[in-house]
Order: structure tokens, then sequence, then C-alpha cells
């Protein structure tokens, strides 16, 4: 890739986003990274020191002067790829955890990601150009036992992203949806899910993660499955009953204590 294309990555201080950064600075794209913590500056600062062309942003996407205050830092510059990353996660059983924690998972990994994709959507099909990454999760296919709130936001971004697609396909903007399982990141200790059958058992490595789904962004497909393991569970997922499913995903993401 030439330099002077733009992408922006949010959720990139860490994670499936910081491997998504370095992909992208591997493609000598600039990049606006995003994320609601301070280490976005340490993360921008090592993708600096590789020569990368890199603007941060530190701001809470889950509240509406956070994404305004991103539309404001894209300053009108056409994005050629959007990894829509930024997500968070909560355990434990719904009607016991605080409202206001359940409905900022709505806030940033729905509502956030709609608007934001709303406008860059509108941008580059008016450009009819540019690629958007959506990741989305395997818990999309299971009812979220003890992480409800989590699997239902993460089962609209799967859906959306398809369809989404499907109403570009006749553009030259294409929307890929990547769905890993468990992964390597500080997701499950923010989401209070470590003392989890889950949450202790082995993950996916997020380098890996991100690039499975950085290249088949690159490669314009509609989405991927990462990991051998997790395509099984989806398939599992199309012919059990929905009660079946969610009392499997209670066996491992039930606290222990």
């Amino acid at each position: 890739m030439a330099n002077g294309n733009f992408a922006v990555v949010t959720g990139a201080s860490s994670g499936i986003g910081l491997e998504l950064a370095r992909l992208a600075a591997d493609d000598s794209f600039e990049m606006l990274i995003v994320s609601d913590t301070s280490e976005i500056e340490e993360a921008a600062s090592e993708l600096q020191a590789g020569g990368a062309n890199v603007q941060t942003l530190q701001a809470d996407l889950a509240t509406p002067e956070g994404l305004d205050s991103l539309f404001q830092a894209i300053e009108g510059r056409p994005i050629d790829l959007h990894f829509a990353n930024a997500g968070i996660g909560l355990g434990h059983t719904f009607v016991e955890q605080d409202l206001d924690e359940a409905q900022r998972i709505i806030d940033l990994n729905v509502t956030s990601t709609v608007r934001l994709i709303h406008k860059v959507g509108n941008d580059m099909r008016a450009r009819n150009s540019g690629r958007i990454l959506i990741t989305g999760s395997i818990a999309g296919y299971l009812p979220g036992s003890f992480q409800a709130v989590y699997n239902a936001s993460k089962a609209f971004l799967d859906s959306f992203s398809y369809a989404l697609r499907n109403e570009l396909k006749d553009t030259k903007v294409t929307v890929t949806c990547l769905m890993p399982g468990p992964t390597d990141t500080d997701f499950f200790e923010r989401a209070d899910l470590l003392d989890t059958k889950v949450g202790e058992g082995k993950k996916a490595d997020p380098a890996k993660v991100a690039k499975d789904g950085y290249d088949a962004m690159m490669a314009g497909k509609p989405g991927i499955v990462s990991g051998l393991g997790n395509e099984l569970q989806v398939a599992l997922a199309g012919v059990l009953p929905e009660t079946m499913l969610a009392e499997m995903h209670r066996r491992e993401a039930e606290p222990k204590h």
C-alpha cells in the first residue's frame, strides 16, 4: 500500500485492536488510533518507533462527546480502512449487574459502532471506495448466560455487518465481520470473568486473530470465524436448541465462587 492511505482503529491500545494497527502500519497506512485509556499513547510510541505515522485520540466512544471528538479528529479525511473494534463485556447475572455498566456495553458496542459506521460508510459510498472491518464474535451465535448483554451486542454486530455488506454490494465498499472466540486480551479482567471456566481456559493469540481479520478484510471477504474450534462451535449453534446453547454457555461463564 502506498503512503498517504488512512486507517482508523478503535479500541487500539491493546489486544486485537493494537494488532490490527500493527498490520496497517506494516502496509504503510497513516493511522488514527483510539482508546478510552492513556495506554493509547504507549501503543502509538511503539508504532512510531517502527516508522508509522500515527495520531492518537483518548476518548470514551460510549458517549456522544467521545464520538464527536473522533469525528473532529478525522477532520474530513477520506478513510480507506475502518476498524470498528472498540468493545467491552460484563460478566455475572444480568439482574445483579449495575444497570449503568450493562447500558455502557450497549452504548459502546452497539450505539457508537452504528453511529460511527453510518458516517464512515456514507463517506466511503460517496467515494465508492473503502473497507470496514467490524469485530463481532462467535458469542453472537450463543445465548450468553452470565454475559447476556455482551453476547446480545455481538449478535447485533454480526447481523449488522452482513446486512450492511449486502446493502453496499453494488459499490466498491466492502464490509467484513471478524468473529473470534476467547482471545488472550484484557477483556476477561475488565469484564470480571477471571473466576470462570472461560476466563481460566486457553485463549487465542490476538495477533493471529487480527491477521485473520485483516487478511479477510483486504481480500474483501464477508466474514471470518477465527480458529477451527470456533468454526465448529458456530456450526453447532446452527443446529442445537437455544436452551441447550444457553446451558452450555452457563458452564463456561458462570462464576465459580
